[in-house]
């Protein structure tokens, strides 16, 4: 989708926000600066005052402003943090990974740890009859394996879908995989080999970090910006540095930031030397609360992109449906997948073939996108009034507002260790996941991250949101 007919697209206020939000990061107005008022900002935008007002109040509602009495706006005061790149190191985080990813067998209070889905929606449960039905027609009939690419009508299907995100998806080129994880997998074993550096955007997704780890590569830590992702001048000035063999990077709501690659930036990333392919992780891409940006893929004129997604975001995380464009590298990655699977999950592909053909999955997605996006608010809302009963918390944290996807990225001053909070929400039955994981040096020990994805789910949540705040007041003060 093209830049003109992006910016056609957005609603009036949310351009009102863009223009608030650049003018804050650009340092035109700075933390405790007194805003425009409802009248001038009219003027100046040529907006009427309620758009300017309903700007206002979103971004009052995410933390970013707040209302001052009989005073107007004033831009609210965070905490800033300069991120270096780290060098390349081995990873070792699958110890404190196993840990936090145990899944408890109790009910918790607060379920904001993982990221998993919300499956509360009447299409999971027309895909789980689904799978019924596929699961009493296939024991009548003989076993066999279901060899790459996968299954006819569900690579039909994901193609289509791809092509909806604006990222064209040559049925030739497209391999079903068991999940975004192993496609990342089976696109880095394509093209490193053991002892490589690869470049990964920092903070990021402990399940990359993992991965790494299990091939024996190495992790060059590029900063990004919470809010427009990856330096790509730091991705540069390591690549003159050291010998990058290849680039993973989530342009569309990076786990764990949530933060949204410019189109500048993904049109400059595909300046960095050809030899060095690019792995583009775009499972979030279709939980966008406004049009999508086109995708790396979709620029790449060279063939050197990998685009990799699945549906564990948006349907079902059980579900282990990932896919893949692999390219030029498709032959290596089709022998690797048989190798490695033999075959793979017959009755799962037909069953999701068959659903996302029944034209039910499109109005779900954009169902479970208002959802999130509602999620998101309400827990900014609650959590930053939560906040505002401790003085000692005002302006000593941070969270940077989403434009899509359920994850957000909380940062609170530097000498605060997230990992004993993770503990003890754990112990008061509230989950978070702590930052130190999205990281190989420790740097992220002042963050964590949270899920809203199943927060309307519980009817007491503003009590369980009340009580992490609590939690998190006290080791700050600590």
């Amino acid at each position: 989708m093209g830049t003109d007919l992006y910016r056609v697209k957005q609603s009036k206020y949310q351009s009102v926000i863009d223009y608030l939000r650049n003018a804050i990061e650009s340092g035109v107005f700075q933390s405790g600066d007194k805003l425009p008022s409802i009248r001038q900002l009219s003027e100046q935008l040529s907006v009427s005052k309620n758009t300017v007002i309903r700007a206002y109040q979103e971004l009052e509602a995410i933390g970013v402003l707040e209302a001052v009495s009989k005073s107007g706006y004033r831009v609210l005061a965070t905490i800033e943090e300069k991120i270096e790149t780290v060098a390349p190191s081995e990873v070792d985080l699958l110890g404190v990974c196993k840990e936090i990813l145990s899944y408890p067998d109790y009910k918790e209070l607060l379920p904001t740890g993982s990221a998993h889905p919300c499956i509360e929606a009447p299409a999971i449960r027309s895909l789980y009859a689904e799978i019924g039905r596929q699961s009493r027609q296939q024991a009548n009939i003989l076993s066999h394996y279901q060899l790459p690419p996968g299954e006819p009508l569900l690579v039909k299907q994901l193609a289509k879908l791809t092509q909806e995100l604006g990222t064209p998806a040559p049925i030739s080129e497209l391999l079903v995989t068991h999940g975004a994880q192993q496609a990342i997998s089976l696109a880095l074993r394509a093209t490193t080999q053991p002892g490589d550096i690869i470049a990964v955007e920092s903070p990021c997704y402990f399940g990359t970090l993992l991965l790494l780890e299990s091939l024996g590569l190495q992790a060059v830590e590029i900063p990004s910006c919470p809010r427009d992702g990856i330096k790509i001048n730091a991705l540069k000035e390591a690549i003159a540095r050291w010998d990058i063999r290849a680039i993973i990077v989530t342009p569309n709501f990076a786990n764990p930031t949530g933060s949204l690659m410019p189109l500048n930036a993904r049109r400059d990333i595909l300046t960095t030397p050809s030899t060095i392919p690019i792995i583009e992780d775009d499972v979030f891409g279709s939980l966008s609360y406004q049009p999508q940006l086109p995708s790396i893929r979709s620029l790449d004129t060279e063939q050197r992109v990998i685009y990799v997604n699945s549906l564990s975001k948006n349907l079902d995380s059980r579900l282990r449906i990932g896919w893949m464009l692999a390219g030029q590298y498709r032959q290596t990655i089709e022998k690797l997948l048989l190798c490695d699977n033999m075959g793979s999950l017959n009755l799962m592909q037909s069953a999701v073939g068959t659903f996302l053909s029944s034209g039910k999955y499109k109005a779900h997605l954009t169902r479970m996108t208002r959802v999130y996006q509602s999620n998101v608010k309400q827990f900014l809302t609650q959590f930053h009034q939560s906040a505002s009963q401790y003085p000692k918390l005002k302006g000593r944290y941070r969270v940077v507002p989403v434009s899509g996807s359920f994850l957000l990225w909380i940062q609170l001053p530097e000498q605060t260790d997230c990992f004993a909070l993770y503990r003890e929400c754990k112990a008061n039955k509230v989950s978070i996941l702590p930052g130190s994981v999205f990281g190989t040096s420790g740097q992220y020990q002042h963050y964590f991250r949270i899920s809203v994805a199943n927060l309307s789910l519980y009817l007491n949540w503003k009590e369980g949101v009340e009580l992490l705040v609590k939690l998190v007041a006290q080791h700050v003060e600590a």
